[in-house]
């Protein structure tokens, strides 16, 4: 990969959000600080970013939104009443959040309109994930359910009765699995059959997971400890000490010739992290560090479109086109991905 910008954004106890520039470089990544902000009343729950926006979740019921392109605050979502439990984007397009009042929400970025606003949960919602396809998203809430939801219509497709609360539900790059964490506990679900192919069990509560690959997921929780899980084995195949206290989240990215995964703890230090991921895997090695002294809560690496979009020309900046390419994490393919078809609830 060639010298690049990219960025790193956390959230803190503090109500600050903080954004560091990365540089680069054969063998050393830099980070640079590049911004704070103080928009938020209480400390922060959730962050994500697209290829232009950051948006940010917190106990004070806001989202607040960051024009990365501009550089500049982009104004505030307000429909939520409970804190902001789970943010994600679906490529540029469109934004989905979940939080404490029980509500899944679906934004488009282009006016940052809310285009529905689904009861999900009786209780909380927990945690969210949209299907790469964008067909389907699953949610797990306080109300110990897992449930599937027909992004097409906006309807429930299909409500899974769990016996405790999950906290966190991802699929993977390619969509053919899902994994759910309880406490300390990954179930691993086949899509095809909706039933659990496997458990892991980790030796602390999980706060933070991210697929690097289709079959390689990175586990975080209440130690400093990071532990690789082959989804497909369901059995652990790598464990570093990351950090010096609890690791409080992940997130990772894929260049051309390796993963770059991202981890942020409570000791105050954002850390990036080189895997090849290969049979055999080898512990991975410390790209670059930062300690930004504040106590982290939530990270979200922020890709531009230059980064990305190696080939294409770059992307526009709201895109309205019936289709755009994105880069699958994980995977060194693009995928088209039809909006209107499939997402014609999102479309409106």
């Amino acid at each position: 990969m060639a010298a690049a910008v990219l960025g790193l954004v956390a959230g803190s106890y503090e109500q600050i959000i903080v954004g560091y520039r990365v540089k680069t470089g054969e063998k050393e990544w830099t980070a640079e600080a590049d911004f704070t902000h103080h928009t938020h009343t209480a400390s922060i729950s959730a962050v994500a970013a697209s290829q232009r926006f950051v948006v940010t979740g917190s106990k004070d019921e806001t989202i607040q939104l960051y024009d990365m392109k501009k550089r500049t605050e982009h104004g505030a979502l307000l429909h939520h009443d409970g804190t902001i439990t789970c943010l994600q984007f679906y490529g540029d397009s469109h934004l989905l959040s979940g939080a404490e009042d029980g509500l899944m929400c679906v934004w488009s970025t282009k006016k940052w309109e809310c285009l529905k606003s689904i009861k999900a949960h009786k209780g909380h919602v927990t945690s969210l994930s949209v299907h790469p396809s964008g067909k389907l998203a699953l949610s797990v809430g306080t109300d110990k359910t897992l449930r599937t939801w027909n992004l097409v219509n906006g309807r429930s497709a299909f409500i899974k009765n769990i016996k405790q609360n999950a906290h966190i539900v991802r699929w993977s790059p390619d969509g053919d699995k899902y994994v759910v964490v309880i406490n300390d506990k990954v179930d691993i679900y086949k899509l095809e059959t909706a039933s659990v192919t496997g458990t892991i069990t980790n030796p602390k509560r999980i706060s933070s997971l991210k697929f690097l690959n289709n079959s390689i997921l990175a586990v975080a929780g209440d130690d400093e400890s990071v532990r690789l899980c082959d989804v497909e084995k369901a059995k652990w195949v790598c464990e570093f000490k990351a950090h010096e206290t609890r690791v409080k989240a992940v997130d990772s990215f894929t260049t051309e010739d390796y993963c770059v995964l991202v981890t942020a703890s409570n000791d105050g230090f954002i850390k990036m992290w080189k895997i090849h991921l290969k049979e055999k895997l080898e512990s991975p090695t410390l790209l670059g560090e930062v300690n930004t002294s504040a106590r982290l809560t939530c990270l979200a690496v922020w890709i531009p479109s230059s980064v990305q979009q190696t080939d294409e020309k770059p992307a526009s900046e709201a895109t309205t086109s019936k289709a755009s390419t994105l880069t699958i994490t994980g995977s060194r393919k693009t995928c088209q991905i039809f909006m209107v078809p499939t997402l014609n609830l999102l479309n409106k």
